[in-house]
């Protein structure tokens, strides 16, 4: 039997903070104390000093750049090298790059920020599997609550750079996109890096969802779709002008 990165129902692990809130309500076996600690009200408390936290480290950061993408990207794919390069320019223009913290495209990211001697962040996130930080972080977060770490990609960035990734990256992709459909950021880039690996999805929305006006034509115009490192930067400084 195969190692897998994915929980079983009898491993045995604890169960992380996320799995804990987004379970129903359970009996009620503790008593007093106890039970008050392990409630939802009281659990709030401990997300409100998680965001607290997450603002407070992450406070003197401007115009960073969110960067996604697969975990499982390997060191000699091309578009590890693509998210090097991007972050390399990224930093060298003065932008942090904000990455999930772990592997694959999220090291990529911040090994260009380092090597661009920009700010390299990385907001990790408490996993049922182990996931650890990636060895190119000059500030390096851990969050155990899925939202506020989701919340800090949005709020200390101005754009999002998408490297072809699972269900995370197209769930970052996905509430970007809604965000700016739904007027809650503006003048945010989202740039879809990499034609080949887009191009199912951008065709789907194009011919499917827009086609069935699920969504407004104007709404498939929320995303660029690049193969150019250098292009991805210079839409997120342009973007970055017209908010000046």
């Amino acid at each position: 039997m195969t190692n897998s990165p994915y929980r079983t129902m009898d491993d045995n692990k604890r169960p992380t903070e996320d799995e804990t809130l987004l379970e129903g309500p359970q009996p009620r076996e503790r008593k007093g104390k106890e039970q008050i600690l392990v409630s939802d009200p009281w659990r709030v408390l401990r997300i409100m000093g998680e965001f607290v936290w997450g603002f407070d480290n992450l406070s003197d950061v401007r115009d960073g750049v969110s960067i996604f993408g697969s975990a499982r990207t390997q060191a000699n794919d091309p578009h590890y090298l693509a998210a090097v390069e991007t972050a390399r320019l990224l930093a060298s223009n003065g932008i942090p790059v904000i990455t999930g913290g772990g592997p694959g495209i999220m090291e990529a990211a911040n090994r260009g920020a380092m090597e661009g001697c920009g700010l390299s962040i990385g907001c990790n996130i408490e996993l049922p599997f182990e996931q650890g930080s990636n060895a190119f972080l000059s500030r390096s977060l851990n969050f155990k609550f899925f939202f506020v770490r989701k919340t800090m990609f949005v709020k200390y960035a101005t754009a999002f750079i998408v490297f072809p990734g699972g269900y995370g990256t197209l769930d970052e992709l996905f509430e970007a996109l809604t965000l700016i459909q739904t007027g809650k950021v503006r003048n945010f880039p989202v740039i879809l890096f990499g034609k080949e690996y887009w191009s199912g999805l951008v065709d789907w929305l194009t011919n499917t969802v827009a086609h069935e006006r699920k969504i407004d034509a104007k709404d498939l115009k929320l995303f660029k779709v690049t193969d150019d490192p250098a292009e991805a930067t210079q839409l997120v400084i342009e973007a970055r002008n017209e908010k000046k």
